[in-house]
């Protein structure tokens, strides 16, 4: 195991950031953590990265207690926190190796290194340039260069992507997928949870301070108590045919958005056929089906989309 907290407590002042967290890093995976806002993510990786104590709880990191400020664990990850950590006057090769210095990378490894990373994320064009004249997308991507210097065993991502260009975004997305296909250990917290499904091995997903549920995306999806969430596409609105669904034996939800309705159901209720029955008056021109997705299980679970709230 590359890292695990077991039943971590941590306190601020009268709010409870994390109520006996307990989550783990397996090597080689790449770790989806999801929340909405306020759920403690970010607390979660600072105790992890000994950033911040917890008040009780164990944490391990490679096979070893974490304790103190343990400087030789530390050493061995990569951070990128979700502020960039970046010297704006400094250029991007520049800063490569200050970080570089800063974890003893030898000189001659360090300037190879240095150049492996600016051409990996695409920075190799700009390598003079001061950071400070960066957009934000090519800031964030220096910003996990400079966690990388020293090749650390477990990267820890923190919101990567946030306020990024979509061409930004998929270079990330990209070098992490790398990365994890080299053998990389890799936590990933992110707001977008088509990152989440598309990179993760493995998904935890954490409301108030707690681990809600985890598995990978199709264990998750199997969990959901109902079936595939039909919507009936219907010639015209139909405010009157709400009432007649709800009263369908097994129906949980209707969600009416312009012509379409959405109906999601208990699973092995088998009111397909009934459903169609009263709908079919109203003039149906199309019906779709579809599987649970990742969003629908966390906001099933923690009844909050991904983005709510402020982040503790």
């Amino acid at each position: 195991m590359v890292a695990s907290m077991t039943d971590v407590v941590k306190r601020y002042k009268n709010t409870v950031a994390l109520d006996h967290f307990s989550m783990s890093v397996k090597k080689g995976e790449v770790l989806g953590l999801l929340g909405p806002n306020g759920a403690g993510k970010s607390t979660a990786i600072r105790v992890l990265c000994r950033l911040t104590d917890a008040d009780a709880g164990q944490i391990s990191l490679f096979g070893a207690p974490a304790k103190g400020q343990a400087l030789a664990q530390k050493r061995r990850i990569g951070l990128v926190p979700q502020d960039l950590a970046l010297y704006e006057s400094l250029s991007a090769r520049e800063n490569l190796h200050y970080f570089g210095r800063l974890y003893d990378v030898p000189p001659p490894r360090r300037r190879e290194r240095a150049e492996e990373l600016l051409e990996l994320l695409g920075l190799a064009d700009v390598a003079k340039k001061a950071c400070k004249k960066f957009s934000g997308g090519m800031k964030r991507r220096l910003n996990i260069g400079c966690a990388l210097m020293h090749a650390p065993e477990l990267l820890i991502l923190d919101e990567p992507t946030v306020g990024v260009d979509p061409q930004s975004r998929n270079h990330i997305l990209e070098f992490v997928e790398r990365s994890a296909r080299d053998g990389m250990t890799v936590l990933y917290t992110s707001h977008y949870m088509e990152e989440v499904e598309r990179i993760a091995t493995r998904v935890v997903i954490m409301d108030a301070g707690r681990v809600i549920a985890g598995g990978t995306s199709e264990e998750l999806t199997r969990q959901m108590l109902f079936e595939d969430t039909l919507t009936v596409e219907l010639k015209a609105p139909a405010p009157a045919l709400t009432d007649s669904l709800k009263a369908v034996q097994g129906v949980r939800q209707i969600t009416p958005e312009g012509r379409n309705l959405t109906v999601t159901s208990d699973a092995n209720a088998f009111n397909l056929s009934r459903i169609l029955e009263l709908c079919m008056p109203f003039g149906v021109t199309g019906v779709y089906s579809h599987k649970p997705t990742l969003e629908d299980v966390f906001l099933s679970l923690t009844g909050k989309k991904l983005r709510d709230g402020e982040e503790r």
